[in-house]
């Protein structure tokens, strides 16, 4: 009886809060629709696109050279960016796009891949009485309910549970979540709801159970965000926009107003960087949508203009599957130091993340053991004693920037702008910056609105509500099993095309090479754990795919899921896009490299290595040593101090396991600190050390010659498999 006042206490004082700022008309207006589905209004006066497929770059660039001036040139290629050529060139605006690297290949392909509108947001809105707070949260739950729409082959909506671990915090909590739900009013995915203790372990089993009180369950959306980045890019691209990624500005275009006798930004200079040529791109209208990047193109078009941008790095990290259920994720809104962690299920792998500190702004933005380790402790916190969270089940790891800003025009320009800042320089550069991926549809409406004011452009209001997006007009739930009957595709790769692909996968299956096997039929498998196949590299350059990481990592997203596997993938996607790009030797090489080098930095690989040095400590108990000696002379039989691929050949063969040359380099080379081709002792123990601390997860090496000790003394043989191929 005392938890049941309680809580409708709390909701009183809530919902007194939420009605002061909506109005008691609106409130009860939003109550009332509180359980229903969102819906969105489909795009009404929008012409079908103009090409059935995007023109290939090299059309696309002809473009933009040969087209006198442009109504909009956008500069950027996120989601922000393309967004804002959705938007500019459905409304019948002579639309231009371009950007630096690839496209999502900053911030937009780094985020939490959640679609939300802000819990966080909401409860100070709540409890300070701030419109601005509310109207942001309103405005991304109405932007997550169009983007679920839209693009459905590339989201969902995902429960998410906020475990409780204190009596009072249940009623607070679930008000604040309610509120949440009632806010989005039509556009409330399911209705949040309570867990006993025992129903939230029944959902999320590897849950801290000690001292936990039960769990309040509400519903935001996840998407395929690089993916979906790309879709906005290439919609844009089918309704005629001439869109161009590797095309860096050199220079802002100007010239002189006649009437006004001021200089306006009129275009910028562009360079191919695929082959150096430079050209001018003319424009009524320049947006600056670069992100973290906006003060430098701000600073072309003004020297002394302010700084607006305050770069925070977030960094996530990827982890099997197994550390969470496959559809349900988990809410921190507490760490240590107050920051929020989220826990999801992504892509069959969990997703942890994300961290919020200040930055500098880089191109390749790199992740810090700090933050990985920070991260890796707040998982600790919330699993139970049972999982052991180790370091080197960390299977790939990337920082992204925020591009937090200032608004240019407010009295206080210190103070963080928390929603999006559209602002126009006096020579007529529009710059937008700020806002979040769920909102960016919104912002890019916002923009172009303020655009076709202040250059007088002629065009009507935005059509991106209700718009699908490239793959979302007629992809259905059981689109796959067409894929799986009609192409000979395995389930696993049918789903997955088709939540990539959306009703565009027909035409990557009907790419896809024989296999030569009785089942599958068709479909190559590109590494053996994931679905992406051989057909992808190819489809994927028709997506204007240029570079080996553009494939790794936003045409397909190997390298986010696991760092080792793209590695093993690489030479396969070169070969393949050296066949459809007419590569050369040098120039498979150099892609190669380059590819190697952005594993390494940017996904992870670095902080990997780290693991496992010539300087790791051994710290093994005289019993441990004397174990792993007597299995590592198991293979080094005349007591050389180290073994070899021979060696270990020799043996799996005395055992009757078949592995290939390649491979067992591959096994040892993981090893191999000093790269001499072949594994003393001392490194065998340093790895071993390793393992136990959970520095280092599923090592090839270790379970070969743990399987080898096994089968000689004629125990069952385990499988020889790399367990997730962990860092």
């Amino acid at each position: 009886m005392a938890f049941k006042k309680a809580v409708k206490g709390t909701i009183l004082a809530g919902g007194g809060a939420l009605a002061t700022i909506l109005g008691l008309s609106q409130f009860a207006h939003y109550r009332r629709k509180q359980m229903t589905l969102a819906y969105v209004k489909a795009a009404e006066n929008v012409s079908e696109p103009v090409n059935k497929d995007p023109p290939s770059r090299e059309a696309q660039i002809l473009t933009l050279r040969n087209t006198p001036e442009f109504d909009v040139l956008v500069i950027g290629g996120g989601a922000t960016g393309c967004g804002c050529a959705l938007d500019a060139v459905t409304r019948g605006l002579k639309t231009a796009l371009v950007e630096r690297d690839d496209f999502s290949s900053g911030t937009s392909s780094r985020s939490t891949k959640l679609i939300h509108g802000g819990v966080r947001y909401l409860q100070k809105a709540i409890m300070k009485l701030d419109i601005e707070q509310y109207r942001m949260v309103k405005e991304a739950l109405h932007e997550r309910a169009n983007l679920l729409e839209i693009a459905p082959h590339l989201s969902a909506p995902l429960p998410i549970m906020l475990p409780v671990y204190k009596w009072w915090q249940l009623p607070y909590y679930w008000v604040g979540i309610k509120m949440y739900d009632l806010v989005a009013g039509s556009n409330c995915l399911k209705s949040s709801y309570i867990l006993s203790k025992s129903r939230a372990l029944e959902h999320f089993p590897m849950l801290q159970k000690d001292r936990l009180v039960g769990a309040i369950v509400y519903y935001d959306g996840q998407h395929n965000d690089a993916r979906m980045n790309l879709a906005i890019a290439l919609t844009a691209a089918r309704y005629g926009a001439a869109t161009a990624n590797y095309m860096e500005v050199l220079s802002l275009l100007k010239k002189t107003d006649p009437q006004t006798g001021k200089e306006r930004v009129s275009g910028a200079r562009c360079k191919d960087i695929l082959t150096g040529q430079e050209f001018d791109v003319r424009a009524k209208c320049v947006i600056n949508a670069t992100g973290p990047f906006t003060d430098a193109v701000r600073q072309m078009d003004d020297k002394d203009a302010a700084t607006i941008c305050q770069p925070s790095a977030g960094v996530h990290i990827v982890m099997p599957g197994y550390y969470s259920p496959e559809s349900m994720g988990l809410l921190d809104p507490a760490t240590s130091d107050g920051r929020v962690i989220f826990f999801l299920p992504w892509q069959k792998m969990t997703i942890a993340g994300t961290t919020d500190t200040p930055t500098n702004i880089t191109h390749h933005p790199i992740p810090s053991e700090e933050d990985i380790n920070f991260i890796l402790n707040e998982v600790r916190n919330y699993l139970s004693h049972d999982v052991e969270v180790r370091r080197g089940d960390v299977l790939a790891a990337w920082s992204g920037i925020r591009p937090l800003v200032t608004d240019p025009k407010s009295a206080n320009t210190q103070s963080i702008s928390r929603n999006h800042v559209v602002d126009i320089s006096e020579s007529g550069l529009i710059t937008i910056a700020g806002g979040k991926w769920t909102t960016y549809r919104s912002m890019a409406e916002d923009t172009i609105n303020a655009a076709i004011k202040a250059h007088n452009l002629k065009a009507g209001p935005s059509r991106t509500v209700g718009l699908f997006l490239q793959g979302g007009k007629d992809w259905s739930p059981t689109l796959y099993i067409r894929l799986v009957q009609d192409y000979g595709l395995e389930s696993e790769v049918a789903q997955h095309l088709a939540s990539t692909y959306g009703d565009k996968a027909f035409e990557v299956a009907k790419m896809a090479s024989v296999t030569g096997k009785r089942w599958p039929i068709v479909g190559v498998r590109l590494v053996s754990e994931f679905p992406y196949i051989e057909a992808e590299v190819k489809y994927g350059i028709k997506e204007y795919a240029c570079t080996a990481v553009d494939m790794i990592s936003r045409r397909t997203r190997l390298a986010f899921l696991n760092v080792q596997a793209a590695e093993e993938a690489l030479p396969r996607i070169v070969e393949l896009m050296g066949r459809e790009l007419n590569w050369n030797d040098a120039k498979k090489q150099e892609e190669l490299e380059t590819a190697k080098k952005f594993l390494y930095f940017e996904m992870g690989y670095k902080s990997r290595s780290e693991q496992l040095t010539h300087h790791s400590e051994i710290t093994l108990l005289p019993s441990d040593v004397d174990r792993y000696k007597k299995r590592f002379h198991k293979f080094d039989t005349d007591q050389k101090g180290f073994i070899t691929t021979v060696d270990v050949q020799r043996v799996l063969e005395s055992i009757n396991i078949q592995m290939d040359e390649n491979t067992l380099h591959e096994i040892l080379n993981e090893v191999d600190l000093n790269k001499n081709g072949q594994v003393e002792l001392d490194e065998f123990l340093q790895l071993m050390s390793a393992i136990q601390k959970g520095r280092v997860s599923g090592s090839r090496l270790a379970i070969l010659l743990k399987t080898a000790e096994e089968n000689l003394e004629g125990r069952v043989p385990i499988p020889v498999d790399r367990s997730c191929g962990g860092l």
